[in-house]
């Protein structure tokens, strides 16, 4: 993809950088160099006036993101750099070649500073020149922004643009109690573009799994933590001061079986260590700041400035939260919102309470497919379970959708509630094709538009977008009113949740839109100019009037060429207002000649034709252009005003943007369930630790849209106390991965409330859904494959509950095979006997399905395949994936197979089946061999019952020659042998008759 496709479109060449001389590059050369350092993913440029430059490592990373080739670096002061290069680390990029250094224009400028904050959590420093820009001490830090703080360049990047992502910032505090054995979190968030504040206080475990599902809920995007000797001498890297401790797995402060627990302020930092590792590990950016930006002591005066003066801080419950405000008051010095006159009576607080969402971890996200990777652009969307749903007109609309996503409802009445009003507009697709193309698609984003207001630099372009949408919302409001359910209890709910609140919004703008009728002239938004009516004021009215006779003018002298040329002014000859030249005239080619030779003034040839004037038709041109611009100047005050009574109906139009996201989101889900490749139904939901889980013919909603896929649906049926664990085995790419996360995907799906892909759906409530399904090394962090994905397993322990759904996929293939298995068949148990939760469990190790065998609640599935030999001779196999899962078990993998499928070469093939035949066959015979692998299961089976019967019968055989015997003088030892002989004889064609009982006995 090149940059103008992924950047946006070039108006000009690329920008050259010449700073005038040689002195001047060897200048700024060693200003970079002594600049001061910056926190790790942070990228400088250079504001030049029309465009902007980076240097060093910065220009590097842009030529190959942005411009995919570095070609378009060029190399500033290589006398100077190589003195530089030579004395210091080049930390800042300097070669011997000199500096390497880039230009960007503005449009490809925002485009990656978009893109960097937003997608790549990088963060963004802007640096200005106060003086002349030859001197390069005069450059300063003029704007910083980071992905939670894009307040000093969101007019810059998001002025035409709607951004989709909200920059959630927060700040957490932990506070340990009891010895270190309690662990209370507070946080506070902010959201500066809605210009609001929230927090949270709550006890964690050893994992901080609810901070964990704090940070997914909320979508947050860096994250502020008060600095400590520990964090930052961990987070300097290997080598750098203090040496991190070992990770702890199970949280109990054991790092080995001979290591001392930690005390005081090494277990504070621990844990403190532990916690940024959580929030890391959700891809969020970690800021670290002074302690004392989190004392709270002036935190409730502040909030006395930013909240609407009709509420009271002291009176609200939040400030009971005491630990939560320590963070809030971080948050609030670190966007300075205390010392901003415009943040005044401008914030709301909420307060976020956990348990109203299912939780999900950032293994679950990933192995959901929940949200859409940032770094693959142009990707297939559908790839993304937010992508596929997202079906939304309005940027607000995918804003909610995302939070929806991550927020999943648990209380019953609110998921049927969303069910309900799905089915409303699955029922009525009329309605909800018109509401898409007719009212939905035309709203403007009302969040960035009351933003403008509130900094008062909305322009009348804005006021008029606003009134353009507040006019959609009579038919909106008919649209909704004639909607036609098959439940007729859905109007009811209709009526409460959109058509009531709409109906009122409606009311409220109508001064509003009166106020744009009578002060703007609507009759010059066809031509794309937004002004004042000329009645509004008499100055105005006097220019107007002159504008009018300009215009007249203007039409006279279009006529007049016409009549002098003989051209048709209709078809042929056009007058026109250019960007460059202003009002001209324009012929076609085929008329040119006509033109040629009469005094007319030629200004440009192109392929629409040619373009010309008149001495009067050009001064007309130029009075009409200053007219315009005195106008615009006269107005200016009186836009002001309009502008202010506008920007005090922001808090309905905040009101109105929430309900439109509703709607937006809820037709969205609509649309996705009613056009899908089969419509998907409205599942049946419970009450939380009620009930199944029974899906038939469940599908993955992403993989059934793909192209070339024909999805093979499978039914689940997990009961509760007799069906509840589920052991997953079959042949590698069988499908056993997308069985198990299609089940966690429709159960999020259904508590968000949406349909479902299935023909039929009934699910109990999850508090939360949780997931090891892979995991990457993490080296640079000290953290193997192996054990991340411990870490993930560990926080399942600590955090499922009865009530919970569980996805485990390949676990332990990290270590050893014994290992392995010895991890699985204990985490198995645990989940299966302690926490009792739904759980789908895939894996390889085929021992681990005998674990049904004494926990009856165990169920055994396994994905077919058809297998039919190919040669004899070779033992070579067909193999067929049938994709369908049925209950029992299957003993083979077919590693080898998928091998060949993935284009191995014939030879590594061929010693990979040879080699895999010696381990099968290794030590037949002997003590460690496999020596019952070639006994098929019925046999095996059949000798199990007869070894069974054999004991039963010398055991009872043994009772009753007791029971006779008792008075007799005999030898025990001589009556014993006697018994078991006799029991020996009994079952001697029977012991002998079976392969596996001969087998045992031998090996005996």
């Amino acid at each position: 993809m090149s940059a103008k496709m992924m950047y946006g479109s070039e108006s000009s060449a690329k920008p050259v950088l010449d700073m005038g001389d040689n002195a001047a590059e060897n200048s700024f050369c060693r200003f970079f160099e002594n600049m001061p350092p910056r926190l790790p993913g942070t990228v400088r440029l250079f504001d030049r006036g029309e465009y902007f430059s980076a240097h060093g490592q910065d220009a590097l990373m842009i030529a190959s993101q942005v411009y995919k080739t570095t070609n378009v670096i060029k190399y500033l002061g290589a006398g100077a750099a190589s003195k530089i290069a030579s004395s210091t680390s080049n930390v800042n990029g300097l070669t011997a070649k000199g500096l390497p250094s880039l230009t960007l224009s503005m449009a490809l400028a925002k485009g990656f500073l978009r893109e960097a904050l937003t997608s790549r959590q990088m963060r963004v420093e802007i640096w200005e020149s106060s003086g002349v820009v030859r001197n390069a001490s005069k450059w300063q830090l003029g704007k910083e922004a980071s992905p939670g703080n894009l307040q000093q360049m969101e007019d810059l990047l998001f002025s035409n643009i709607d951004n989709l992502s909200s920059p959630l910032v927060m700040a957490v505090k932990l506070v340990l109690s009891n010895g270190g054995t309690t662990r209370t979190v507070g946080v506070a968030f902010a959201d500066a573009s809605a210009r609001k504040l929230g927090i949270s206080e709550f006890l964690d475990d050893e994992m901080f799994s609810n901070l964990e599902s704090l940070v997914i809920q909320l979508g947050i995007k860096e994250c502020i933590i008060a600095e400590t000797q520990e964090t930052k001498s961990s987070r300097e890297g290997p080598g750098k001061g203090k040496k991190a401790e070992p990770i702890d797995i199970d949280g109990d402060g054991d790092q080995s079986a001979s290591a001392k627990p930690l005390k005081g302020k090494a277990k504070d930092e621990h844990d403190l260590f532990k916690l940024i590792g959580v929030v890391e590990r959700c891809g969020v950016v970690i800021t670290e700041v002074q302690g004392v930006m989190f004392n709270a002591s002036s935190v409730e005066q502040d909030m006395k400035k930013l909240l609407h003066s009709s509420l009271n801080p002291l009176a609200m419950p939040e400030f009971e939260l005491k630990v939560a405000l320590s963070s809030l008051a971080a948050i609030i010095g670190y966007l300075d919102l205390a010392d901003a006159v415009a943040h005044y009576g401008q914030w709301r607080l909420l307060h976020h309470d956990l348990s109203q969402y299912m939780k999900l971890d950032a293994s679950a996200l990933k192995a959901l497919n929940l949200m859409p990777n940032p770094l693959e652009l142009g990707g297939n969307k559908n790839m993304s379970l937010y992508g596929l749903l997202n079906h939304c007109r309005t940027a607000q609309g995918q804003r909610l959708l995302a939070m929806w996503l991550k927020q999943p409802l648990v209380n019953l009445h609110e998921i049927e509630k969303r069910q309900n009003m799905v089915e409303t507009f699955v029922d009525d697709h009329n309605t909800r094709r018109s509401l898409q193309s007719d009212c939905l698609k035309p709203m403007p984003d009302f969040n960035r538009m009351t933003k403008r207001f509130n900094k008062s630099i909305a322009s009348l372009e804005d006021v008029v977008r606003v009134y353009q949408a507040i006019s959609k919302l009579p038919q909106m409001i008919q649209l909704l009113e004639n909607a036609q359910p098959n439940d007729p209890q859905h109007v009811e709910l209709l009526e409460r949740t959109f058509i009531a609140p709409l109906r009122e919004h409606n009311t409220n703008l109508e001064q509003y839109s009166n106020m744009v009728e009578e002060t703007i002239d609507l009759d010059e938004l066809a031509h794309h100019n937004f002004v004042l009516q000329a009645a509004f004021d008499p100055a105005l009215e006097d220019i107007k009037t002159k504008l009018i006779g300009v215009m007249d003018g203007l039409d006279e002298e279009h006529e007049n060429v016409a009549s002098a040329t003989g051209i048709d002014k209709e078809k042929k000859l056009h007058l026109e207002k250019h960007h460059v030249y202003g009002y001209s005239l324009r012929v076609t080619k085929a008329e040119v000649t006509k033109i040629k030779g009469k005094g007319y003034i030629d200004l440009a040839t192109q392929k629409s034709g040619t373009i010309f004037t008149t001495r009067k038709l050009k001064s007309l041109s130029e009075e009409h252009t200053e007219l315009t611009q005195l106008y615009d100047k006269t107005q200016r005050g009186l836009v002001k005003e309009v502008v202010a009574i506008a920007a005090s109906y922001t808090p309905i139009l905040e009101a109105l943007d929430s309900l439109v996201a509703s709607l937006d989101v809820i037709v969205s889900f609509a649309h996705v369930s009613d056009n899908a490749p089969i419509a998907y139904v409205k599942p049946k939901v419970n009450e939380k630790g009620t009930g199944d889980l029974i899906v038939k013919q469940a599908r993955h909603p992403c993989l059934e849209v793909q192209d070339d896929i024909n999805f093979i649906a499978n039914d689940h049926m997990m009961l509760k106390d007799s069906g509840e664990f589920q052991i997953l085995t079959g042949p590698n790419m069988g499908g056993k991965s997308t069985y198990i996360r299609q089940v966690g995907v429709i159960a999020l799906m259904a508590q968000v409330g949406c349909f479902v892909p299935a023909e039929e759906a009934t699910l109990p409530i999850f508090d939360c859904i949780l997931a090891r399904v892979g995991a990457g090394d993490s080296q640079l962090k000290g953290v193997s494959t192996f054990m991340a994905e411990m870490l993930e397993t560990a926080a399942i322990l600590k955090t499922a509950t009865k009530d919970s759904l569980v996805i485990i996929d390949e676990l332990g293939r990290g270590t050893s095979t014994y290992d392995g298995f010895g991890l699985a068949w204990a985490i198995s148990e645990h989940i299966a006997t302690t926490i009792h939760c739904f759980c789908l469990f895939a894996t390889h190790f085929h021992e681990l399905t005998t674990l049904s065998q004494s926990l009856p609640h165990v169920k055994n599935y396994h994905v077919v395949a058809h297998v039919t030999q190919r040669d004899d001779a070779t033992k070579d196999r067909d193999i067929t994936l049938l994709y369908k899962v049925e209950e029992g078990v299957c003993d083979q993998s077919f590693g080898i197979h998928v091998a060949e499928l993935a284009n191995f070469p014939e030879s590594v093939v061929r010693l990979a089946k040879r080699k895999a035949e010696e381990l099968e066959d290794f030590g037949d015979g002997t003590e460690t061999g496999d020596v019952f692998a070639k006994i098929s299961k019925e046999e095996t089976d059949e000798g199990t019952q007869i070894v069974q019967d054999f004991f039963q019968s010398w055991k009872t055989l043994e009772e009753e020659h007791e029971a006779t015997a008792m008075d007799e003088d005999t030898d025990p030892l001589e009556a014993k042998q006697r018994v078991l002989q006799q029991v020996v004889e009994q079952f001697k064609d029977k012991l002998e008759g079976n392969p596996w009982v001969r087998t045992l006995l031998e090996n005996f």
